[in-house]
């Protein structure tokens, strides 16, 4: 079933994450996904869940993997709950494909019309009443092509207000599935992009979570639900695979930062460097003093170096073996900050020693469909890829002499170095696994 709202901030999140938690207290296997390239929500799945986090996206992969990418998280679930993003039909505007408008493209309402699976909708009733309710509801039921299945409202005052509510809602045929009261002692600490990561906040955002499923556990019908979810229809195309033909040999050592600093990854990037013959071992920046034994690859991936940065700044013996590193490196985003010169003054490794990187008031954020400017460890000049941007940061220069991508007329990104690539996009590799067994032949 899929998780939906008229809007952000309606609490798709506190319900997606409260039913996944509160299904698995009870024995039920749960797959948790994610419409859109959001990290943040599918870190606080994986800990509601014990399954890793993943998410599905039209844009960034292919409408035709949805289905397979679902179905490859899911093996061995009971159940996939999909949390959507945004407003259920809010998608990337611009970038309609096979004869969809650009608007809901990528959009949640587009997912789960590939999946053809129930969506909830999940109604904040904080400042309104029975019928204003009702009349919300009626006009996201009767808009687009998605099956509207129930509805779960949260935020409620009282319980008059929620008799109110209810009375409304069900009027129009169909169930109130849950009713959350306000719980503001319930609350997920937010920051500059968003909610604080769950590996930042460990054992607090155990104890969030294991909350939440208490919530929902006693504010919403659990066998309704699950029975709307046996009711969807079954899935015809197989589970993506990651293997793309036979494994690199040696199992070269492929080290992927972890740690508080570097949270942001799809799952399935770490699958295909495995399946291309990688033994994948995690490093921390913020606490290992030297690189992995072995490493010939380095993945540097998302995150929030910027809040970490004296930190990582302070492990002088890490950066200087970022530094002398002669293998192959991959960066994206954070990672690109973590191999500058410096952020804000603070020094990093010094990869890319020309350049400097600083905060900025301004979120940088959208879907990229990119050109690779030059051939890198993962790339091959030429090569269109589609990724996205998500940071408050700036470089200066924005592109080395030999740039990584060109994605808008303003001009090319990121840089390459001889095998170091690192620019502010983030990709998922589903799209394009031949980047990750390019990634793991460059370790040879």
């Amino acid at each position: 079933m899929v998780i939906a709202a008229p809007a952000s901030g309606s609490g798709k999140t506190t319900v997606a994450t409260g039913l996944m938690a509160a299904l698995t207290a009870r024995g039920t296997a749960v797959s948790p996904h994610k419409v859109g390239p959001d990290y943040i929500d599918p870190g606080y799945h994986a800990l509601a869940t014990g399954r890793p986090g993943r998410n599905l996206d039209p844009w960034l992969t292919s409408e035709e993997l949805v289905v397979p990418l679902l179905r490859h998280g899911a093996v061995g679930a009971d159940i996939a709950v999909v949390e959507g993003v945004m407003g259920l039909f809010d998608g990337a505007t611009g970038h309609g494909e096979g004869g969809r408008s650009g608007g809901d493209f990528a959009s949640t309402a587009h997912v789960a019309a590939l999946l053809e699976a129930p969506v909830v909708l999940v109604v904040d009733a904080s400042a309104a009443a029975g019928r204003s309710v009702a009349a919300l509801v009626h006009g996201f039921r009767s808009y687009g092509n998605v099956r509207l299945a129930g509805v779960i409202l949260n935020r409620l005052g009282s319980a008059g207000h929620e008799a109110m509510c209810r009375e409304a809602v069900e009027a129009l045929g169909l169930p109130v599935l849950g009713a959350l009261r306000r719980r503001p002692e319930i609350a997920k600490p937010s920051r500059h992009l968003g909610l604080v990561p769950a590996a930042e906040r460990h054992a607090d955002a155990v104890e969030t979570v294991r909350r939440l499923g208490e919530l929902v556990a006693e504010s919403c019908d659990l066998d309704a639900l699950v029975a709307l979810a046996r009711g969807a229809p079954p899935l015809d195309a197989p589970a993506w695979e990651p293997a793309t033909g036979d494994p690199v040999p040696g199992r070269p050592v492929v080290a992927v930062a972890g740690g508080a600093a570097f949270t942001f990854g799809y799952a399935e990037n770490e699958e295909l460097l495995r399946a291309a013959g990688a033994e994948v071992v995690r490093f921390d920046p913020l606490r290992d003093e030297a690189l992995p034994e072995g490493a010939r690859a380095l993945v540097i991936g998302g995150g929030f170096p910027e809040v970490y940065a004296a930190d990582l700044g302070a492990n002088e013996p890490l950066r200087k073996a970022v530094a002398a590193f002669d293998g192959a490196v991959y960066a994206e985003c954070a990672g690109l900050l973590y191999l500058a010169r410096e952020l804000d003054g603070t020094p990093m490794c010094g990869v890319l020693d020309e350049v400097t990187a600083t905060m900025t008031p301004r979120l940088t954020l959208g879907y990229r469909a990119a050109v690779a400017v030059a051939d890198s460890v993962v790339a091959r000049a030429g090569e269109r890829v589609r990724g996205h941007e998500f940071h408050r940061t700036a470089t200066d220069p924005p592109h080395g002499a030999t740039p990584a991508w060109q994605w808008s007329a303003e001009g090319p990104a990121g840089f390459v170095r001889g095998r170091c690539v690192a620019s502010y996009l983030h990709l998922h590799w589903a799209a394009t696994p031949l980047f990750a067994r390019r990634l793991v032949e460059a370790c040879r």
